[in-house]
């Protein structure tokens, strides 16, 4: 089994009901979900939008291999309508993306792990660091807390109370 942070994300529909939808999905489809973060909200990052984000961070169990779940999860985001265009932002109702897999390194046209935007994320960041303080990047070497502490990111997050 591999252990894995999965990012998930949304601004627009029902954001709790998507949310919740997710959870059931993940555990039909990629594996079981052992500890969810709080939901964070942030502004948009990358484009302009008029609703914010909800984001939050899963940890999971999987039997499934990164191009397996890759697939997977893209599947899953297609029940929610999302079309991913390489290096273009846009509003969603739900947005699944790989943070860590195990200790992966992968650098692939289509699938990168770590993701590649871990460090420079707060909406990443604070709910990993929630459930996984000490998990430690495999490319940088250093844990999620140190890299919150040094990310430069200062985008405006605050905690959801669900």
């Amino acid at each position: 089994m591999h252990q894995v942070f999965l990012g998930i994300g949304g601004n627009i529909g029902n954001k709790r009901l998507n949310a919740e939808k997710i959870y059931v999905l993940a555990e039909e489809e990629l594996g079981v979900i052992l500890e969810k973060s709080s939901v964070y909200e942030t502004p948009p990052w990358g484009f302009q939008a008029e609703e914010n984000f909800w984001n939050q961070v899963l940890y999971i169990k999987t039997g499934l291999e990164p191009e397996e779940l890759l697939f997977k999860i893209e599947k899953i985001e297609q029940q929610f309508g999302r079309k991913r265009e390489p290096g273009k932002y846009s509003s969603r109702e739900m947005d699944i993306d790989i943070l860590y897999f195990d200790d992966l390194i992968l650098n692939e046209e289509k699938l990168c792990i770590p993701h590649p935007r871990i460090a420079r994320r707060l909406f990443v960041l604070v709910p990993l660091v929630e459930i996984a303080p000490g998990f430690i990047h495999p490319q940088f070497k250093l844990t999620n807390r140190q890299l919150l502490a040094q990310c430069d990111d200062n985008a405006q997050i605050k905690k959801i109370e669900l």
